[in-house]
């Protein structure tokens, strides 16, 4: 939730649109910083109360280029772009100016949030391929589908005779008690 409703920041704005103090003075009237109140002002100028309201959004890479383009364009600022746009936090068009100097359009994409996976995700499931007889399968095929089988019967009762060795482990100690 929003620290502040949207109801507080029209009445912020409305006190200091009459334009009897500064922004400075509004904030310290209504215990809100003084580039706060500024930001609120320039956002409810552009687009109205529309424009206190909280919004999450993400940009598409397109749509963050032209933002940049415009600001270098009219020579505008942080606070001024973003009051154009709608963008809540000005700060996040320098990240996006350093990111494109960096790496053009393609380091404007958005990225996945959070620490990066250290398992790789698994591959899509496979397709059975019981359609193909083992008639118009190839020797090449039909012996690497035999190994692969054997392995598994291997690992099958490898796996079996470890869970009967450590049950049994288990009721010895139990039974010793």
């Amino acid at each position: 939730m929003s620290k502040h409703s949207v109801a507080f920041k029209l009445s912020v704005v409305e006190f200091y649109r009459k334009g009897e103090r500064s922004a400075r003075e509004v904030g310290a009237h209504f215990g809100v910083d003084h580039s706060t109140v500024r930001k609120w002002v320039a956002s409810y100028e552009a687009h109205g109360a529309v424009g206190l309201a909280k919004k999450f959004s993400h940009y598409d890479a397109a749509f963050k280029l032209s933002v940049l383009q415009r600001m270098w364009e009219d020579g505008l600022s942080y606070r001024q772009t973003a009051a154009l746009f709608n963008i809540r936090n000005k700060s996040c068009l320098s990240d996006w100016e350093k990111h494109y100097e960096r790496g053009g359009i393609d380091a404007l994409s958005p990225r996945r949030k959070g620490r990066p996976r250290s398992i790789p995700e698994p591959p899509g499931p496979k397709e059975p391929d019981a359609s193909r007889s083992d008639d118009k399968k190839s020797r090449e095929e039909l012996l690497a589908e035999l190994s692969y089988l054997r392995m598994e019967n291997a690992f099958l009762k490898k796996w079996e005779a470890l869970t009967r060795e450590t049950t049994s482990a288990q009721k010895r100690k139990s039974s010793k008690r």
